[in-house]
């Protein structure tokens, strides 16, 4: 959807951006031209949603406390709910409980993940996975950049992901006559453990989680295809391999018409010199061939729409080394901090273990959320406002598919668009939603500790407190 038309609702200015414009550009786009003689130019794609009213009246705090407060005690939310409601386009608090305290934000934290690393790295930037020249004739490092997406061939995951089978062609052609003896595998850049502090001990066997290495296809799925035809079924779960950097050598080697598990090893690459070649073979370290991943606007909106904790580690480390930290959990953790400080926001507020919210360590206050959404949608970091287009609607799609279909609820279908978190006895929401009278207004609403087997009725409870700010003028 990305790729045919994007809205971003950027505040009380209502700034719809579609192709071609910035978006066409993040995407690696050629300007268009002028139309050919006799063909009709094309038509601008409309928008999907409406944007919001830029003279809506604003809801006042009193009206906004009268329309939640009974909401928020449901008994179904449990004994901690956190709550901040503000206005996108001023950043006015409209309404808060407990908004600045520290909470357990489950995959919510994904928000930030992309708010930073579209910060740090732009909308634009595309991770590299590099092939080049070993120590010896015939040996071929892969050079890991941390693409989790990675494919084998055209059936891989990800659609448009950057592929296996088109390096090995340009390593071939690089080689010549020199046969391919060896692959080694370069995930030097990735540090640290593999499995995040404070995972659920099922996390990394469970389908939701993998092992985090620099080198891996298809987010360490086993089988792709099967897991793409599956994806509604299984909620986006699937059987991961346990060493995805080896498993992805594996490929490449076959790719390179090597057999055998003993032609891969793990390794790092030579500095590239001046040394002349041996034997008509490429000089150790020489660049044989390079693929890059789909921009960061498509890998933050993959993230976000389908809640993908491997590439949202995966971020999380692209952060770290554009701030010239370690590529590891606790590298991303700090270079996230560092980042949302960077762009005026508290990061006190925030605690983080991991990039996907799996970590039940993690600690995000509702009011930062509202933070990094405004900033995000009032139009002076335009490079944020990716993480928009990846936002679940109400009652349409995504993990808010089959929400807001309710009596009680209905009012938020297609006016709530939101990332929602899930960990046994964690439920949060945090988003946009427009209100009766068009007004744009941001929402985090964050509970710890709800009670055991009342998911359908928590989910339910939150809802009621989203589809009253869309029901209401609030005033």
């Amino acid at each position: 959807m990305l790729a045919t038309v994007l809205l971003v609702v950027l505040g009380g200015i209502g700034l719809v951006v579609v192709r071609p414009g910035p978006l066409a550009g993040w995407l690696g786009d050629e300007t268009a031209g002028p139309a050919t003689s006799g063909q009709p130019a094309e038509p601008d794609p409309p928008a999907v949603l409406a944007g919001p009213d830029p003279n809506a009246p604003a809801p006042a705090p009193d009206g906004v406390r009268a329309a939640l407060e009974p909401l928020v005690r449901a008994a179904a939310l449990g004994e901690r709910v956190n709550v901040s409601v503000a206005d996108v386009s001023t950043g006015t608090a409209l309404y808060g409980s407990g908004q600045d305290t520290p909470t357990v934000p489950a995959s919510v934290t994904k928000l930030a993940t992309a708010v930073t690393v579209l910060s740090a790295r732009g909308p634009a930037y595309r991770i590299p996975t590099r092939a080049v020249a070993g120590a010896n004739p015939g040996e071929v490092v892969i050079v890991a950049g941390g693409d989790p997406t990675l494919a084998v061939d055209g059936k891989g995951f990800y659609p448009g992901a950057a592929r296996l089978d088109n390096l090995a062609a340009q390593v071939r052609k690089a080689l010549g006559d020199t046969a391919p003896t060896t692959v080694i595998v370069d995930s030097s850049l990735f540090s640290g453990p593999v499995h995040g502090p404070g995972w659920d001990a099922d996390i990394p066997t469970g389908g939701f989680g993998a092992a985090i290495t620099a080198l891996m296809t298809d987010g360490a799925r086993r089988d792709p295809e099967e897991a793409r035809k599956g994806f509604d079924d299984t909620h986006g779960a699937a059987e991961r391999v346990p060493q995805p950097d080896l498993t992805a050598g594996r490929q490449f080697a076959r790719l390179l018409g090597l057999s055998g598990d003993a032609a891969v090893r793990r390794g790092t690459a030579p500095a590239a010199t001046a040394a002349s070649a041996s034997a008509g073979a490429p000089a150790p370290g020489t660049e044989l061939g390079k693929v890059e991943s789909l921009p960061m606007v498509r890998l933050v909106d993959i993230m976000i729409s389908d809640s993908d904790n491997v590439i949202a580690e995966a971020l999380a480390r692209q952060v770290a080394l554009a701030r010239d930290k370690p590529a590891s959990f606790a590298g991303g953790a700090a270079a996230t901090d560092a980042v949302i400080g960077e762009l005026g926001l508290p990061a006190d507020e925030i605690s983080l273990a991991d990039g996907s919210g799996l970590s039940r360590t993690n600690r995000i206050s509702p009011s930062l959320l509202t933070d990094l959404l405004t900033l995000a949608g009032n139009g002076n970091h335009p490079e944020l406002a990716a993480i928009f287009g990846g936002l679940p609607v109400g009652g349409w799609s995504g993990t808010l598919d089959d929400r807001y279909r309710a009596a009680a609820t209905k009012a938020g279908a297609g006016v709530v668009r939101a990332k929602t978190g899930t960990l046994t006895g964690v439920n949060a929401i945090a988003g946009l939603v427009t209100t009766a009278d068009g007004r744009l207004l941001t929402f985090a609403v964050l509970t710890d500790r709800a009670p055991a087997g009342t998911l359908d009725d928590t989910r339910q409870a939150l809802d009621r407190i989203t589809s009253a700010l869309a029901s209401c003028g609030c005033r």
